[in-house]
Formats: structure tokens, sequence, C-alpha cells
């Protein structure tokens, strides 16, 4: 049995310490970068820029994979908050795309997100979706605007029904009650676009009306 001094000990913690400290500024750095790029595919994936948005999400993708190799050695750091977030911002970012390019949802095993994060992306989609809803409508397309409402109604019936995931996942019961508001608000907000619509298309059809029994 080999005997060190207190001090030698003492020194080897330190070492290992320290070497700890750099590898999880590495994987701050390295989970606030794929965040960022996860947003911005958010981002892109509005502007209908949809390989811009890939691509981004691929480079992500690339972090969380260098993450896995790293918390072989250090596993605690896996469950630190960064980590959570930039999967968070991960599933959110891909969830979005695929609904919108594919009409489904991706599974969170596709993506390597695990699913507590998924599962509070979900909540996070519902207010993308009124995002998405607010473009179309402005762009004219009610029809398209009804579908991303639809997705969001289908997002909320089916959260709330997992009773044991609101216990325990923590945040999802207030992303909840968030997303309800907004799809009350998206629904009036594509109500009143469907009759402003109908009102506008009855007084076009009067004024033809009346300038061809002008004409008569």
């Amino acid at each position: 049995m080999k005997i060190m001094s207190l001090k030698a000990i003492l020194e080897k913690i330190q070492k290992e310490l320290s070497e700890r400290e750099q590898v999880r500024e590495e994987v701050y750095r390295d989970m606030r970068k794929a965040t960022r790029l996860s947003k911005q595919a958010i981002q892109v994936t509005h502007q209908e820029r949809f390989d811009d948005a890939k691509a981004m999400i691929e480079e992500a993708k690339e972090l969380f994979a260098k993450l896995r190799e790293i918390v072989k050695v250090y596993p605690d750091l896996f469950y630190s908050g960064s980590v959570g977030a930039a999967f968070e911002e991960h599933a959110e970012a891909n969830i979005l795309l695929t609904l919108i390019q594919e009409d489904l949802f991706v599974n969170p095993e596709e993506i390597g997100v695990p699913f507590t994060p998924f599962v509070l992306a979900l909540g996070d989609v519902v207010g993308e979706l009124r995002r998405r809803a607010l473009d179309l409508i402005r762009k004219g397309d009610v029809g398209a605007a009804e579908k991303s409402l639809e997705w969001m109604e289908h997002i909320y019936s089916e959260l709330t029904a997992l009773d044991d995931a609101y216990i325990i996942i923590k945040g999802l019961r207030r992303k909840g009650d968030v997303a309800r508001r907004l799809i009350e608000i998206t629904r009036g907000d594509i109500t009143s676009e469907v009759r402003r619509s109908a009102l506008e298309q009855s007084i076009s059809k009067l004024e033809k009306t009346i300038d061809k029994e002008r004409q008569d």
C-alpha cells in the first residue's frame, strides 16, 4: 500500500478540481453556443429559411455529442442548469421545424433530447406557433394560421393529460397556464380576422352589385 503525505493528497485533489473546473467552463461555453444556435434556428424557421435552420440545428447537435463524451468522465455535469436549458431550446427548434415542414411531431429519442427538456420545450413551442399564426394572418393566410392554432390546442391537450408530469416536472404547470392563455387570444385573433375578411368580401360584393345596377 502506497502511503502519501497529506500535502501530496491535497495537491492531487487540487489538480483534479482544477481540471474539473476547466471542463465545467468548457461545457458551459458549449451549451451557451448550442442554446444560441437553437434560438437562431427558431428565428430563421419563422422566416422559412429551413436549410439554414437545419444547419444550425446540426451544429448544435455536434456540441451535444461532445457533451456526451465529457459526461462519461464527469457525469454530474450532465445535470447542470445550462445543459438542461440547451437541450430544451434544441428540442424547441426541432419540434417547430418538423411541424412546419412535415406536419409531424419529432420523437425526443430521434433528436437525442432527454424527456424532461423535451416536454418543457413543447410548452414553449405553443408560443412560437402563436407567432407563426400572427405572421400568417398578416399575410392573409388564415387557413394556415388555423392549422397553427390546431397544433397549439393539440399540444396543450396532450400536456394537460400528463398528470404525473405536471407534478414531477418543475415549471410545466406554469408553461401550461401560459399556453392556455395564448391559445385563447390566438383563437380570438383568428376569429376577428375571419369576420373582417368576410365583411370585406360582403362589402366588395355589394359594391360590385351596385356598380352593375348603375351600369344597367
